[in-house]
């Protein structure tokens, strides 16, 4: 086993490092490899944040739909933070819309277990596909009945 470097040892320190290491241009003392580890991990990040966003977003309009007697103030607060929350996100990542038809089958998928967890029904109570479009979901006024 080779020996631990700061990057294992202490990540904190590591990026310290990496960015006076940037700053400076010396490039040829950057540890390239754990850097570029990094930077795709972040755009994975970004991609599950707006999956995990849609996901419960989808995931309470499928419940408000099929609950109505169980329409609340919680509810209402849930999804319009989501909706916020995924405009936020897209703004900050412009380039994540090029993927949103995707971003909605998969968040559609997840909401639609959401649904079923959370109201005991079974999850083929709901329709397979989204039956919204994405500019509905998004919608501040948008409330399927």
């Amino acid at each position: 086993m080779g020996a631990v470097t700061k990057y294992e040892s202490d990540y904190y320190a590591w990026t310290q490092e990496q960015a006076a290491l940037l700053r400076a241009g010396k490039l040829d003392q950057v540890d390239i490899s754990h850097l570029i580890e990094e930077m795709e991990n972040m755009g994975a990040s970004e991609r599950r944040e707006l999956l995990s966003r849609l996901g419960i977003l989808l995931g309470h309009l499928l419940k408000w739909q099929h609950q109505p007697e169980f329409r609340g103030q919680s509810w209402i607060r849930t999804i319009r933070e989501q909706r916020r929350m995924v405009a936020l996100h897209l703004k900050q990542n412009p380039s994540l819309k090029a993927k949103l038809a995707e971003f909605m089958l998969d968040g559609y998928a997840l909401g639609r277990g959401l649904a079923s967890d959370e109201t005991g029904f079974p999850e083929t109570t709901f329709p397979v596909e989204c039956p919204w479009g994405l500019d509905e979901v998004l919608a501040l006024e948008f409330w399927p009945e």
